[in-house]
């Protein structure tokens, strides 16, 4: 039998090298290995919630990125009935992600944003003992000390300067 992967030790080894573009994904047992080349899979005996947290905050401790936080849309449809336990996650979901910028997207757009990652980016995936449909959490990597604002402003004034430079 194989040791155990310490997949927070992974972790902890691909944070500093990730920026922004990166993206680390907590997904369910049954989510697919995927083939863009960027893509690796870690398997870990982790709790979905437990994984979440531990991301999330080694993120938070980073200093250099901050997460945009997406689930799927289809979570919020999943019943009790189809699979038990769902509402109880949805609740803890909605706790741990509370402080972050937080997007729900159709599963199939999310995929397609991580393929399109995947071909240039490194992301990484630490798939869980969940079993419940549609509990993935993609978590695409921003700046943490540069914003949307601040690009807005440093390109406006770059098409000034080269408006006057002409």
């Amino acid at each position: 039998m194989e040791p155990a992967i310490d997949w927070r030790a992974i972790l902890r080894e691909r944070l500093p090298l990730y920026g922004h573009r990166n993206w680390i994904v907590v997904a369910d047992a049954a989510y697919p290995a995927q083939t863009s080349p960027g893509i690796e899979t870690v398997v870990t005996a982790a709790g979905q919630a437990e994984a979440i947290e531990e991301v999330l905050a080694a993120i938070g401790a980073s200093g250099h990125v901050r997460p945009l936080v997406y689930v799927d849309r289809e979570l919020q449809f999943v019943t009790e009935a189809d699979a038990p336990g769902a509402g109880r996650f949805r609740e803890c979901l909605s706790e741990l992600t509370r402080p972050y910028d937080r997007r729900e997207l159709p599963h199939e757009e999310i995929i397609s944003m991580l393929d399109r990652a995947g071909a240039t980016f490194r992301v990484l995936i630490l798939k869980t003992a969940m079993r419940i449909p549609y509990s993935t959490v993609f978590v695409n990597l921003d700046c943490a000390y540069w914003n949307a604002e601040a690009e807005r402003r440093l390109r406006a004034s770059m098409a000034e300067a080269a408006t006057h430079s002409r």
